[in-house]
């Protein structure tokens, strides 16, 4: 497993140092809008903290930490109305499953999916 880098671009979105669409967060995640989406709604979540990836998130991470990020995914999945159509989460894990970056996070994606 990759090194954490705290200067990943989601680290530095967390911090404040890149501006995004937000459109969630409280103490466990936070979610923002995909700068390519790659459907209609396409919406990133993320764990207020330095996990690597959901291997790393799952076996490190705190179980309040764990169940409030699902709870939040979920949250956000209620909040961008997808729930009735349908939509669903994807995580890259790795290089070789396309992980580009090293932060864990999810990936919500619903609608008709775009070039």
């Amino acid at each position: 497993m990759a090194a954490y880098d705290p200067n990943n671009v989601f680290a530095r979105i967390l911090r404040g140092e890149l501006p995004c669409k937000k459109v969630y967060e409280d103490e466990f995640a936070f979610a923002f809008h995909d700068i390519q989406p790659k459907a209609e709604v396409h919406v990133l979540v993320i764990p207020k903290g330095a996990y690597v990836s959901l291997a790393d998130f799952s076996a490190t991470a705190p179980d309040a930490m764990v169940a409030g990020f699902w709870r939040a995914v979920g949250r956000v999945a209620r909040e961008l109305g997808v729930e009735e159509r349908g939509y669903r989460i994807a995580s890259n894990i790795g290089r070789e499953a396309g992980q580009i970056v090293f932060h864990f996070h999810v990936h919500i994606v619903s609608g008709a999916r775009r070039p």
